[in-house]
């Protein structure tokens, strides 16, 4: 259990090691996505599909942004 408390301190962490908000965010917003479609797929809930959209391109600028700052010089 410890290990994989560690892996997500590792995934949640920027490249100083320390928290980073646009990760948490990004990863909160996944989970959003993730039960979003879950729950239109299995309890025919439906989902506004501008809501659906916002989220995903809040996903994609978060992925995108880490993504940056990884290769970025310092």
């Amino acid at each position: 259990m410890g290990s994989i408390k560690e892996y997500v301190k590792g995934i949640m962490a920027d490249s100083d090691g320390s928290p980073s908000s646009k990760r948490l965010i990004t990863m909160l917003a996944t989970l959003l996505m993730t039960t979003g479609f879950l729950g239109n797929l299995f309890f025919n809930l439906t989902v506004d599909e501008h809501l659906f959209d916002a989220v995903m391109y809040v996903i994609i600028a978060g992925l995108g942004i880490s993504g940056a700052e990884k290769f970025a010089k310092k």
